[in-house]
């Protein structure tokens, strides 16, 4: 519902004598509407996007200048003509406050007389006279700040704080004596609803006030006994409008930042608000701090106190004030009060992770928030995980129509990442998000560089018939239980001391030490679960401080001094992969909502599948098309980023280590 339609909804309820004194909203906009079209001379917003100024030598026939001087010439003298327009109508609507309030006053100052003995009705209509001003006083005063608004936008100029600070002086902003004989009304009137109810007024207190203090209600709440007392019919409509707030977004951005900060507090806390939600953003120097409240009494004066407080600390104050009642007609529930998420009903929540170690492009970014837009996702927050000197790691906090879903997703984001070698992780953003305890990885060509199987093969000089068995098999082309067979009865006869050269040939991944060291000091528990051999598993285990280690066993001769090429025990495969990760879960205590895998290839895929976070890392196309997220970049250092550490608590983490 527009404004003006809502004060003339409003105005219904108000008496007809005070019809003709409320701000003529509907003539001021009316005016705008038609008089200062093609005036403004914010240039850059005045025009279509696609609109270009361009450049003309001829100083005589610059119509850019022409163009600038006749908006100017035009705002120059409209402005001052919507200004006198909008005198006119404070003056009337103030002058009628002044009248109201005068009479209002004396009918409180009888209902309060310690010589006078109030009926009910008597109190209750003071009372009522007493809401219906304060109404009347912010609806006119709202409608005063939307016109100013809506001026500011058409004309380009910016008057609407210096015009507000003007009108600070008046009666109906500076006049609190009605809004101190509020708390002794509603005393008065419940100890006279109590005394009809055979209880003493020093008996009767606020829901609020602690036992033994004074009878002094909350400013704007109304006393328990009030509402559970009245035995007038009078009193419901009283109850409704003392709990009637209105919703107040107040934005202040400049370069002071604390100062900022405590100075909108400051006045909040002057005007008794209730702080319903905030939000900080800072670049730099530069900060914006925005804050949603309740305002529960119409004290308009609020408002200049916030315009003085702009102007001490060389702010842009900014702020919009509606009516609870035409608030919650825009508002599916009391949670999108928050001022850090979209406010459309229907939306999930997600953290999408976007990263790049050589640094994220502009084209990426654009191609990136055009595809946001075009599947109509809402950016909420973003954050800077990363702290290089080029942009390298952003966490986008989004809200997701419903209907889509990550499956959906997921093929549009790997195509925006290969297209940009950039990657993009989507996660829904719960509770369990940065609540992860398990992290399980696979061994070859994660935690390490190689395939450790090809490793014993080069020494015995069989590597190539090897590696063509394990590439296809981490293709998912050979069964895993068969072309482990054939690979492992290769190595008949390999020397046990093959192993150990091995151990000390492994290249460990970049990041493995500095992710699990990071990981270890943040409580995790740490396993590697692998396709590979138990030797090379466990000193893996032992070189990156894991708790856990599972792999295949090779057999041995007798001797003990070569291979038999076969295996014993388990084999570990796909399934048991998936499987090994529940119990290692289950013996920690730790939910499958809180544990992480990391793997590569096609056996991995179970295990990815299993955990509530799957990470296919710089793994083969099939691996990447089926997991829930991807990482093709060089170290796993960056799988902290996909769990929510930014890289200076990464750091921390390694000093605990």
């Amino acid at each position: 519902m527009k404004y003006g339609s809502h004060l003339s909804q409003q105005k219904t309820e108000f008496p007809d004598a005070w019809q003709a004194h409320f701000v003529d909203y509907d003539s001021l906009k009316r005016f705008l509407k038609t008089q200062m079209v093609d005036t403004s001379v914010h240039l850059a917003t005045a025009f279509p996007r696609s609109h270009t100024f361009a450049w003309n030598a001829d100083p005589s026939s610059d119509q850019f200048a022409n163009l600038l001087g006749a908006r100017l010439a035009r705002v120059s003298s409209l402005t001052p003509e919507f200004v006198r327009m909008l005198d006119a109508e404070v003056t009337k609507f103030n002058a009628y406050f002044v009248q109201v309030k005068d009479a209002t006053k004396a009918k409180i100052g009888r209902a309060l007389d310690p010589e006078h003995m109030p009926e009910v009705a008597e109190l209750e209509a003071a009372l009522g006279d007493l809401l219906l001003l304060e109404r009347f006083v912010f609806l006119n005063f709202t409608a005063v700040a939307k016109a100013l608004k809506k001026h500011d936008k058409w004309s380009g100029l910016h008057i609407r704080e210096p015009y507000l600070m003007r009108a600070s002086g008046l009666p109906f902003v500076v006049s609190t004596s009605l809004l101190k004989l509020k708390p002794e009304l509603l005393a008065r009137l419940t100890a006279v609803l109590g005394g009809k109810h055979g209880v003493e007024a020093n008996d009767i207190a606020p829901a609020n006030r602690p036992a033994g203090e004074g009878i002094e209600p909350t400013r704007g709440a109304l006393p328990s006994d009030l509402t559970r007392a009245g035995p007038s019919a009078n009193l419901g409509p009283l109850v409704e409008l003392m709990h009637e707030t209105q919703t107040v977004m107040v934005s202040l951005r400049g370069p002071h930042g604390t100062d900022i900060i405590g100075g909108v507090l400051s006045c909040l806390s002057k005007h008794q608000c209730q702080i319903v939600d905030f939000s900080l953003s800072r670049l730099h120097h530069d900060v914006t701090f925005g804050v949603l409240v309740h305002l529960h009494d119409r004290d308009v004066d609020l408002f200049s106190d916030l315009a003085k407080t702009a102007q001490r600390w060389d702010g842009t104050l900014s702020f919009d004030v509606q009516d609870a009642r035409l608030k919650a007609s825009k508002l599916a529930s009391a949670a999108q009060y928050a001022l850090s998420e979209a406010p459309y009903a229907q939306r999930a929540k997600y953290m999408a992770t976007v990263v790049n170690e050589r640094g994220l492009s502009p084209e990426f970014l654009s191609q990136w928030l055009n595809w946001l837009l075009a599947r109509k996702i809402s950016v909420e927050q973003m954050r800077r995980l990363d702290g290089h000197a080029s942009l390298m790691c952003v966490e986008f906090r989004l809200s997701v129509p419903d209907e889509l879903t990550p499956d959906e997703l997921r093929a549009e984001l790997i195509a925006i990442s290969a297209a940009h070698q950039t990657d993009v992780a989507l996660q829904p953003d719960n509770v369990f998000r940065r609540q992860k305890r398990l992290v399980v990885f696979d061994m070859d060509s994660t935690l390490i560089q190689q395939e450790v199987i090809d490793e014993i093969a080069r020494a015995t000089g069989i590597e190539r018939q090897v590696a063509a068995i394990t590439e296809r098999a981490m293709q998912g082309e050979l069964d895993f239980k068969e072309s482990l067979a054939a690979r492992v009865a290769l190595l008949e006869g390999t020397p046990v001391e093959a192993l150990e050269d091995v151990k000390r040939q492994l290249l460990f991944t970049e990041g493995a030490h500095y992710l699990c060291r990071a990981l270890k000091s943040a409580g995790f528990k740490l396993a590697v679960i692998s396709g590979g051999f138990l030797p090379l598993a466990k000193h893996v285990k032992a070189e990156l401080g894991l708790d856990y280690a599972f792999a295949n066993q090779l057999q041995v001769t007798a001797d003990g001094r070569r291979l038999t090429g076969r295996t014993f025990g388990p084999v570990v495969d796909a399934a048991r992969k998936a499987e090994l990760l529940e119990v290692i879960a289950q013996a920690e205590g730790i939910a499958i909502d809180q544990v992480v895998a990391v793997g590569d290839g096609a056996n991995d895929l179970l295990m990815l599948g299993k955990a509530s976070l799957g990470i296919a890392f710089n793994a083969k196309p099939r691996v990447q098309e089926q997991a829930r997220a991807r990482i093709n970049q060089k170290s796993l250092a960056n799988i902290l980023y996909l769990m929510g550490y930014s890289e200076s608590e990464a750091a921390e983490l390694q000093l605990l280590g």
